[in-house]
């Protein structure tokens, strides 16, 4: 008797995993409610802003769990209307859509099955907000979602907003959020923000410093730092939403880090919690950079394991180097930034960038938002970093010139990737030549310099 309560309180997942009881949902609501001072009959109001692949998946997550409590909590999203989804987009979605019974019959009992037939026929244009209604993200057509609240006013989305998820590039974080600061001007209580974010932009000037999207949006609204957090983690978001195994680390004050640690959690993705808030977002943005570069060396050299390899140990070491720059404890950085580059550079979309203008399937002109997967993070990133490292009054020595030197000439990788995609000095294939620089110093080398030299630069993260 007692195994079979216990058999109707869960439901279990095709990878074994137990999803929680409704009645657990409702306490981690219930709870969360209370914390933010939530009247009964006033529900908890959470917006994406943003809907990318990371994004729209993220805010399908909330509403799969949390959807059947609408009176007690409220999700929905908005992105730009008017994006038009080309004939090509429009026959392959109509392709998944056929392929899968669950969401052919979803769509048919919603009476919008329809106009996907007219689309593929090219007797209509669909657009990209209209289609994430449906559960389908322009960036992500293979991983049908569940159907979504799309709202395309921006005004209308967030005014009243409890927790807003911000799921844009870096690269458009400051701009939306700094007209969402004209819609909270009467606000009386202060949201809660967590950026997903994986960019960093640099400030140059009389102190340089990187601007994580957290920081954006500090200035950009004025919401103070301690309700603003950040979540990342090696994360592939259509595994994610097809409960692979997965994990992440929500940073920020503890206030808040802890209750959306659990809030958030489910049992196939795992949320930890950490105070050390910028260097964690920083690293996030970081491994982009060197991503690219990978998938360029795959493509370049036939996906050799072997030049793979020496690639990676070149730019790990230059991460390691960068790390000790940023942060007083680097060693603790480690782990994260290594899980998180190591999914990037086996499935993330800035390897593939890399391998696609390796294969001269894309190239620099097209720009860094790309068909079907959106905007390429890293191209920013290199940017930043690359600039912010340049900076002569950001000298360090260096034991073997015995000068003091600009970080950067400890980065060849990133030099590199800069005169690639940035300057456009020269090829893809350039990063091979990089690689096989007898000039270029052992990996090893580099991280003996970073840990036996005083490196730290707070005033890089604006400290």
């Amino acid at each position: 008797m007692v195994g079979n309560t216990k058999a109707m309180n869960h439901n279990v997942y095709s990878n074994g995993l137990i999803q929680n009881s409704n009645g657990a949902l409702e306490e981690k609501v219930d709870e969360l409610r209370q914390l933010m001072g939530k009247a009964q009959g006033d529900p908890l109001r959470i917006v994406g802003v943003g809907a990318g692949a990371w994004g729209s998946v993220f805010a399908a997550m909330l509403q799969d769990s949390y959807g059947s409590l609408r009176e007690k909590v409220q999700t929905r999203i908005w992105r730009r209307p008017g994006r038009a989804v080309d004939r090509a987009t429009a026959e392959h979605l109509f392709e998944v859509i056929n392929s899968r019974e669950d969401v052919l019959r979803r769509l048919i009992r919603r009476c919008a099955y329809l106009k996907y037939v007219e689309a593929r026929l090219g007797d209509r244009t669909l657009y990209a907000d209209e289609i994430l209604k449906d559960g389908f993200c322009l960036n992500m057509i293979d991983t049908p979602l569940c159907p979504l609240k799309v709202v395309t006013n921006l005004q209308e989305a967030v005014w009243d907003a409890d927790i807003v998820i911000n799921g844009l590039p870096s690269t458009e974080t400051h701009e939306v959020f700094e007209e969402i600061s004209r819609y909270w001007k009467e606000r009386i209580t202060v949201p809660v923000i967590i950026s997903l974010a994986k960019g960093v932009e640099a400030e140059l000037g009389s102190e340089p410093c990187i601007i994580t999207p957290t920081q954006m949006i500090n200035r950009a609204t004025g919401v103070p730092m301690e309700s603003v957090l950040y979540l990342g983690g090696p994360n592939i978001a259509s595994e994610i939403y097809n409960k692979e195994y997965a994990n992440a680390r929500i940073c920020g004050a503890e206030k808040w880090r802890k209750p959306l640690a659990k809030f958030l959690g489910q049992p196939h993705f795992i949320v930890w919690d950490n105070c050390d808030l910028v260097t964690h977002e920083i690293m996030g943005g970081l491994k982009n950079v060197y991503a690219i570069g990978a998938g360029m060396v795959a493509a370049l050299t036939n996906e050799s394991a072997t030049s793979k390899s020496v690639y990676f140990a070149h730019c790990t070491s230059e991460m390691i180097f960068i790390t000790h720059l940023l942060a007083e404890e680097p060693e603790k950085l480690a782990g994260p930034l290594l899980a998180d580059t190591y999914v990037t550079l086996l499935k993330g979309r800035n390897a593939w960038y890399g391998q696609m203008l390796a294969k001269g399937e894309l190239n620099l002109e097209m720009g860094d938002s790309i068909k079907g997967k959106g905007m390429i993070q890293g191209v920013s990133a290199v940017k930043a970093f690359y600039e912010l490292l340049s900076q002569s009054c950001l000298s360090v020595p260096h034991p073997e010139v015995k000068k003091n030197v600009a970080p950067v000439e400890f980065c060849p990788i990133l030099k590199m990737l800069y005169k690639i995609l940035l300057v456009r000095e020269f090829p893809p294939q350039a990063i091979l030549q990089a690689l096989r620089d007898e000039t270029m110093n052992d990996p090893r080398e580099r991280i003996e310099i970073a840990q036996t030299h005083a490196f730290y630069l707070p005033s890089l993260l604006g400290q």
